[in-house]
């Protein structure tokens, strides 16, 4: 057998009525109405070019819907950078403007000029490599129309300055600049193509794994599974794992937040600077979220010795929970204890009391 059929309740794919799928479900004894209840994930290893053509292939998609797959540029982004690497797959669902920016301008000419050659026709299909070999589908862009950029004119666009916060692409470097004085920005619009399967569509990544961006019509992009979620709104961590920095806070999952706002307790300020810190407690109608919402505002939630701090050193962490019915005095009795314990009272700490 070329591939595994994987039941995993967690997954749905709509291809179970493939020819291949359905021989092999057969082999293990399911009916018609069973095969369509199973979640299948293929795991496909060495298969032939003849089992291949009968696998759905992202380009068959394509073509389903009108579109030519010579006029589609398919990228799996995957950024280098730790900070925008974290919030990457946060920036795609909850500040879909910025991940477009992100891909709207190219450093490498060559991209630039293969997107600048399908304006007006042509097409992105966005893609999230989450794991090696494999990517996620986000979106499918029509490439409507082009300008020219200069250095001055590329930061003055919001989106760079908050990609630039996570540590993301700043091109108009001294050494840049001098090689390249302009870059084409790229309107791309998201179309409805597929929009339901976005962050649940998976397809393999042909080799080599360096070369992020392909003509969709001269490679073979099989389709892995479907997840019933989507795997860019990941699981929150667990409360003890969790440290969040400023920026972060401004893009959290909307999932995230939900949790956030039913849990209380005690939470610390990191300021990496110079190693002091600042211990809170979060209680009342919007809990720790609340809480750290006015930090991710204000920079210092309006405590007097954070005023005058660079937030973009903070780093937010959870010291305790508490029960959502504990009295208020039972919880500031907590908080005063951990500032005891981690001495951050002025002047060791950013406690002022």
């Amino acid at each position: 057998m070329f591939f595994d059929a994987i039941f995993e309740k967690q997954h749905h794919v709509d291809f179970y009525h493939h020819p291949i799928v359905n021989r092999k479900l057969i082999c293990y004894g399911l009916d018609s109405k069973k095969r369509h209840q199973k979640s299948v994930h293929l795991a496909l290893t060495g298969y032939t070019q003849v089992e291949k053509s009968l696998l759905m292939n992202f380009n068959d998609m394509l073509q389903k819907q009108g579109i030519n797959p010579e006029n589609v540029i398919v990228c799996r982004h995957c950024p280098r950078e730790p900070g925008l690497k974290k919030v990457f797959p946060w920036l795609v669902i909850e500040k879909p403007d910025i991940f477009n920016a992100y891909q709207q301008t190219q450093s490498g000419i060559k991209v630039e000029n293969a997107f600048e050659s399908l304006v007006g026709y042509g097409y992105v299909a966005a893609f999230w490599g989450h794991e090696p070999s494999k990517a996620v589908f986000i979106g499918l862009y029509s490439i409507d129309s082009s300008k020219t950029l200069t250095s001055e004119t590329f930061m003055e666009i919001p989106a760079y300055k908050e990609i630039e916060k996570f540590g993301g692409k700043r091109w108009f470097t001294e050494e840049f600049e001098r090689d390249r004085p302009t870059v084409r920005w790229f309107e791309l619009v998201l179309t409805d193509f597929y929009s339901h399967w976005k962050g649940k569509l998976i397809i393999t990544w042909p080799p080599p794994e360096r070369s992020w961006w392909r003509r969709a019509h001269k490679n073979d992009l099989l389709v892995l599974s479907v997840h019933e979620e989507s795997v860019l709104d990941a699981k929150m961590p667990e409360w003890r794992d969790i440290n969040f920095t400023w920026e972060e806070l401004k893009v959290l999952p909307t999932r995230w937040k939900q949790l956030l706002s039913q849990w209380r307790g005690i939470y610390f300020i990191f300021d990496a600077s110079d190693g002091k810190a600042y211990v809170g407690s979060a209680y009342g109608n919007s809990n720790l979220l609340g809480r750290w919402e006015n930090y991710a505002a204000t920079g210092h939630g309006n405590n007097k010795l954070l005023r005058n701090r660079n937030p973009d050193s903070f780093q937010f962490s959870i010291l305790e929970r508490v029960s959502p019915d504990m009295d208020t005095n039972e919880v500031i009795r907590l908080e005063s204890s951990w500032k005891d314990r981690l001495h951050t009272r002025s002047p060791s700490g950013l406690n002022e009391n």
